[in-house]
């Protein structure tokens, strides 16, 4: 382990609910590679402070996670086509005090539809309207997929949501089915009130070929527990924090792991996601 030292670079991550997957994996990699850097996560108290003590003390790029992926849009300089294509800011890169926003939750979402062959012609029920629910939405609709129905309480942006993809609006999932089912809210996410609460029904869920949990706090949310236990195809909010968290590795060092190497950084990452 590289010793602190005043010359290390800085990345960090700001949620509401801070976890060690990306502070491990991206500290694995700064390691495996040879890298004077490190990684830290934060429960920002106030963003606007937040962010501009990334500006002011250097630091390299800063990770952006619920609820803030939205929020952030006003406190940067430059939005990225990534960004600025679903309103949505996951990743901040520092160039000299200049902030410039990218969004690789998309690309992540993309990669896992291709990877796991979902059928566009599915029927898709997508529960969460913020920030990750635009990118997963977004993904979906470019993936061909048309039959989708944005599940969201709140009917603003819920609705806003659907009809700019010309998808599906409904407040709650009700008795609804669909042949995938994707989380895109914190329902199931350690350490909030929802926690140990299923995200779909257990009816649902054993209509559905396909479980998609984007939470990755915990590893195996009750979604996952319950879609495994019933047979379907899962892809696990692991996998995506992975997949998202490899394309900001890459933006704020310019380098790209082996294969290998980033295997090794989520075998790592996995072991210690509390």
């Amino acid at each position: 382990m590289t010793l602190l030292n005043k010359d290390m670079t800085l990345c960090i991550s700001l949620s509401a609910r801070p976890s060690n997957n990306g502070t491990r994996f991206h500290n694995h990699l700064y390691e495996a590679l040879g890298l004077n850097w490190i990684y830290k996560a934060f429960a920002p108290t106030n963003l606007a402070q937040a962010i501009a003590g990334v500006r002011g003390l250097g630091i390299r790029g800063c990770a952006i996670s619920m609820p803030y992926k939205e929020d952030v849009i006003a406190l940067v300089d430059r939005m990225d086509p990534s960004a600025t294509a679903i309103d949505s800011v996951n990743t901040i890169v520092n160039d000299a005090g200049v902030l410039t926003a990218y969004n690789t939750d998309y690309s992540a979402i993309a990669q896992l539809i291709t990877r796991n062959e979902l059928d566009p012609a599915a029927s898709v029920l997508l529960r969460g309207s913020g920030g990750m629910a635009k990118a997963t939405a977004a993904a979906f609709r470019d993936a061909g997929f048309t039959d989708v129905t944005i599940v969201a309480r709140n009917e603003s942006n819920g609705r806003a949501l659907a009809d700019l993809y010309d998808f599906a609006w409904a407040a709650e999932v009700g008795d609804a089915t669909a042949d995938i089912l994707v989380n895109v809210t914190p329902i199931g996410m350690a350490g909030g009130a929802e926690e140990h609460t299923l995200a779909f029904s257990e009816a649902a869920i054993g209509a559905a070929s396909v479980v998609f949990d984007v939470v990755a706090l915990p590893a195996e949310t009750p979604l996952i527990i319950a879609g495994r236990a019933a047979g379907k195809t899962l892809i696990t909010g692991a996998e995506v924090a992975t997949l998202q968290a490899l394309e900001q590795f890459v933006l704020y060092t310019g380098i790209r792991p082996s294969v290998e190497q980033v295997q090794a950084a989520e075998e790592f990452m996995r072991t210690g996601t509390a």
